[in-house]
């Protein structure tokens, strides 16, 4: 038999999602540049084995697949990605298609569908979101290219998609790198979300003195209202678990410098470039980064002393660390999507809004009940419009945000550090305020270097009567 799809790259995501492909029903061929592991996923398999086609070659791995190809590559991004495609270029046909799933930068999307345009190979940027159990039962797959090229593989990814109520959580967002770059600010919506779940944790350990297996319970509560959530259900599990070695709570024991692979810090990157605000974004970046300076931190920790439990536990506080982390994420949202809007007009992808909020509900990291909320929003609202624009959240918002307010200034007088919360309430505040104090930087920037300024009673651009100053 000839497989209908292939798959390169067997580390966990690939196997995962070769699995998930052939237990939904279709032959595909799979292939690994270390053999030993091509052998290891068939024989471990099971049942599945009928369905897969293990190659040890390239060469076999192609002809395996029954043409026009289509080849999911699930390696590591960068230059692998374009060293395989050079290795299959010679050995495809017209109208295969190289579908790159990993997490590449959006900008090497484009490039990569450039570079085919006139070969006859079609090409894919295809986010997935979910991590490995995602990738087995159900991920939410973010498509950018072809619409045609995509609806040649859309039953393949519609059915090994995640499901929200019956929908698959899958969507052609539009053009070369559309879906990648969806992925991009997923991840670092992904970013700023638990940035700052991390930093309610970090006030109720530091603050409040709770232990893990307090706060445990205090998330899973959470977990059960309007914060419903993935990252909010797991915060409570990671907080209730035991390391089986010490029996101490294991988040306890764990070193507290975080990683990153790069998607968040491109979203904050890019952001920037198309000149769209993303401060939550932006401070949970740097808040990893901080992360990593572990033997600074210790010195300074030694050189300004400790903070210690000195914010007052009640109900009533707790409950205004729930509204403060629903208004941050709320902000937090209203980013990214501005951010996705933004980067919508200027690539001319004509992003769905309501439908990528639509295949987050299920699958990937940052699924959440309000999801649904943001789908219903933009349905009846403009794409260039701001979540903080929205009825709903509007609605949200003014309930919230006055603990938002509260927890930040607590969190300051504290010594608590607080950069995402504290960033997406000062987003909010002058994203609120109708006159703001950039007119002072204007004058600034005329006083030293004659760039002009607007002025509010009258068009065109204009100069203070400075004079010549000595700097």
């Amino acid at each position: 038999m000839q497989a209908e799809i292939g798959l390169i790259g067997l580390g966990t995501m690939g196997a995962n999602l070769a699995l998930n492909i052939a237990e939904k029903g279709h032959d595909i061929a799979v292939f690994n540049r270390t053999t030993a592991k091509t052998g290891t996923f068939f024989e471990t398999a099971g049942d599945l084995r009928e369905k897969i086609l293990p190659c040890t070659t390239i060469e076999e791995f192609v002809q395996a697949i029954r043409p026009p190809r289509p080849i999911i590559l699930m390696i590591m991004a960068g230059d692998p990605v374009d060293e395989q495609i050079d290795i299959l270029r010679p050995l495809l046909s017209r109208e295969d298609i190289i579908i790159d799933a990993g997490n590449a930068n959006f900008r090497d999307t484009i490039r990569r569908t450039l570079t085919l345009e006139g070969t006859g190979l079609q090409f894919i940027g295809m986010g997935v979101s979910g991590g490995e159990v995602g990738a087995r039962h159900g991920p939410s797959i973010m498509v950018g290219g072809a619409e045609a090229s995509y609806k040649r593989v859309e039953p393949v990814l519609l059915d090994i998609a995640a499901q929200y109520e019956g929908d698959p959580c899958c969507a052609w967002l539009g053009e070369n790198g559309a879906g990648h770059f969806v992925k991009t600010i997923h991840n670092g919506i992904e970013y700023a979300d638990m940035q700052m779940i991390a930093e309610i944790y970090g006030i109720m350990r530091d603050g409040l003195g709770m232990s893990a297996k307090q706060m445990a319970p205090v998330f899973a509560k959470w977990n059960q209202g309007r914060l419903d959530s993935y990252l909010v259900d797991i915060t409570a599990r990671v907080l209730d678990t035991e390391d089986a070695e010490t029996g101490q709570p294991i988040v306890d024991i764990i070193l507290d410098r975080a990683g990153q692979k790069g998607t968040g810090r491109w979203s904050a990157i890019e952001s920037q470039q198309i000149g769209v605000p993303a401060t939550a974004i932006e401070a949970a970046v740097a808040a990893r980064s901080l992360s990593a300076l572990k033997a600074e931190r210790e010195a300074a920790e030694q050189a300004y002393g400790r903070t210690s439990p000195s914010v007052e536990r009640s109900d009533a506080f707790l409950r205004e660390l729930e509204l403060a982390l629903l208004a941050g994420k709320i902000a937090a949202y209203a980013q990214g999507f501005a951010v996705m809007s933004g980067a919508s007009q200027d690539y001319r992808w004509n992003l769905p809004l309501p439908e990528i909020a639509r295949i987050w509900r299920a699958g990937c990291i940052i699924r959440s009940q309000f999801l649904t909320t943001i789908a219903t929003a933009y349905d009846g609202a403009s794409a260039e419009t701001n979540l903080l624009m929205v009825p709903a959240f509007v609605e949200m918002m003014q309930e919230t945000q006055g603990a938002l307010r509260k927890v930040v200034a607590r969190a300051a007088t504290a010594g608590l550090p607080v950069p995402a919360l504290s960033s997406a309430l000062s987003y909010f505040d002058m994203y609120r305020q109708g006159r703001g104090t950039a007119n002072l930087i204007q004058g600034q920037r005329d006083f030293f270097g004659a760039h002009s300024f607007e002025r509010i009673d009258k068009p065109g651009a204009h100069h203070g009567p400075w004079g010549i100053t000595q700097l």
